[in-house]
């Protein structure tokens, strides 16, 4: 017990004295995180809780910034960062030490978990410099202001993305933040709200995109489908020109934001993304719902929303606008909670409260601003868990048979994933062997068995490899050519489907305990 004591005072006392070398103010111990708690996709996989437990800095700099994250005891310490003042290439630094990862010129929150992001005081501007969300979890950015970062001219950071995130991101929730640029990439600017590379469960709300030539991406390819459970509420997107957002695969759900003045694409479904789009307020726009500029199908649910003014291009090979009468072309289950405004309200409820420095109102469904209660101060010091830790292990499955009926008619098929882990295979879980296997390149990830003509599935059995059998969680099975879900639950092994004819379908894995081994993913006509 005297060695755990020392060990905290002195990492206590380093902090303070990077904090005196750096500017940063430390307010000693507790504080509570952000005004309200996280909505959407966010509260799934665990829930998004960013620095709640932790110690409170005050930063006036990027440097400062990058001081707080790498004076922490470790690189889970939960800490909740309050922002005052311009943060901008001339004060954000690189800061080096062993609960950090960052680079100058951008904030770098990048192997990291349990961070809290907020504006105070006189609001806080990120000017031409963005933020970079790699290879971490729980984190929450809310009420600042991110402006005009470039990908090409001078200065540039975060490759011209205000917010971005990459490489296996997990729960963040953005939330009452102003996302500008003036422009677009002819003039050197790049996406506002870009998620890629297996980056899942993100929630972006009461937040104002505007003046940008893209909104955001789920997705930076057609190949690229790890990506998704993404929630969009209560923002305005004023003068966009397209990515209003872009969907590749995944599950996308928008609802009571305001689209004003959409130039050429608003929501883009494409690959397989499937998106419910609930009682948003769509005004002066072009093409505000569809899949556009590829012939790779996406799918939409619409219930509520008002088409004002909207125009809509005729179809052809690359353009498949929903309108002008929007129908559904598939289901979305949504596994959690939320309260629908009526549309027609949208205008003005999202005015009153979305942006930063707005002082965080919120709408419970009533067309009326409400101010949230505060997130609750912790009693204790002990640093909450990273999300993974606090997932719960899913019941062991009721077993079902060992094998089922008739000819495994994943042997002689093809097969193809979103990625690969090195010295694995998508081959490996088609070739009947146990001792070999494919991993994705992170925990979660997708691979697919496919047939040169449409083939009836009614069962699957999915094989762990000897070493890691339990590690898959929650998962779901995919039809490859449409991109519905045929079914999804917990724990490998015999799963029934619907009986489907098809030419491809996927086995996602959704969340897992460490890097999953699929050994064997077989099919059966039954």
């Amino acid at each position: 017990m005297r060695r755990r004591v020392t060990f905290r005072l002195h990492a206590a006392a380093a902090a303070m004295a990077l904090a005196a070398a750096t500017g940063v103010v430390l307010s000693m111990p507790q504080a509570s995180a952000a005004t309200g708690g996280a909505t959407g996709y966010a509260t799934q996989n665990g829930g998004t809780t960013g620095g709640a437990g932790g110690q409170t800095v005050r930063a006036t700099t990027g440097t400062q910034i990058h001081a707080a994250l790498c004076g922490r005891a470790s690189s889970s310490t939960p800490i909740t960062i309050e922002v005052e003042g311009t943060v901008n290439h001339a004060n954000t630094a690189k800061v080096s030490g062993t609960s950090c990862n960052t680079a100058a010129g951008v904030i770098e929150l990048k192997q990291i978990s349990n961070v809290t992001i907020v504006g105070v005081g006189a609001g806080a501007v990120f000017d031409q410099l963005g933020i970079h969300i790699r290879e971490s979890r729980n984190i929450i950015i809310q009420n600042v202001t991110v402006r005009n970062v470039k990908k090409s001219g001078s200065p540039v950071s975060n490759g011209g993305d205000a917010i971005g995130m990459e490489s296996g991101v997990r729960n963040v929730w953005v939330d009452h933040v102003t996302l500008e640029a003036s422009g677009g990439e002819s003039e050197g600017f790049d996406g506002l709200f870009d998620m890629k590379d297996n980056t899942q469960y993100v929630t972006l709300s009461y937040s104002i995109l505007r003046n940008s030539g893209r909104g955001g991406l789920v997705g930076s390819s057609e190949t690229e489908l790890s990506n998704g459970f993404v929630t969009y509420h209560h923002n305005l997107y004023e003068n966009i020109d397209s990515r209003a957002p872009l969907l590749r695969g995944g599950i996308g759900h928008m609802y009571n934001n305001h689209y004003l003045r959409i130039n050429e694409s608003g929501i883009n479904s494409r690959a397989g993304a499937r998106a419910k789009v609930d009682n948003n307020y769509f005004e002066d726009s072009k093409d505000v719902l569809g899949t556009f500029y590829t012939d790779a199908a996406g799918y939409w649910q619409v219930a509520g929303n008002v088409f004002d003014n909207v125009t809509w291009s005729a179809r052809g090979t690359d353009n498949n606008p929903a309108g002008p009468d929007p129908q559904s072309n598939t289901t979305v289950a949504i596994p959690y909670s939320f309260a629908l405004d009526a549309a027609g309200c949208v205008p003005d409820v999202v005015s009153r409260t979305a942006g930063a420095n707005k002082g965080l109102q919120v709408s419970n469904g009533s067309c009326s601003p409400q101010t949230p209660s505060p997130t609750p101060t912790p009693t204790s010091t002990t640093p909450a868990p990273t999300p993974t830790a606090t997932t719960p292990v899913p019941t062991t499955p009721t077993p079902g048979p060992t094998q089922p009926s008739g000819t495994n008619l994943s042997i002689g098929a093809g097969s193809d994933g979103s990625s690969k882990a090195d010295g694995t295979s998508y081959g490996n879980v088609r070739d009947g062997n146990l001792g070999t296997y494919w991993s994705p390149a992170g925990s979660t990830g997708s691979v697919s068995i496919k047939w040169g003509s449409a083939t009836t599935v009614s069962s699957l059995a999915i094989r762990e490899a000897a070493g890691a059998t339990g590690a898959i969680e929650s998962w779901r099975v995919l039809n490859g050519d449409t991109g519905a879900v045929l079914t999804s639950g917990t724990g490998a092994g015999v799963i029934t489907v619907p009986r489907t004819s098809l030419s491809k379908i996927t086995f996602e894995i959704v969340s897992a305990t460490g890097t999953p081994r699929v050994a064997e993913f077989e099919t059966y006509g039954g």
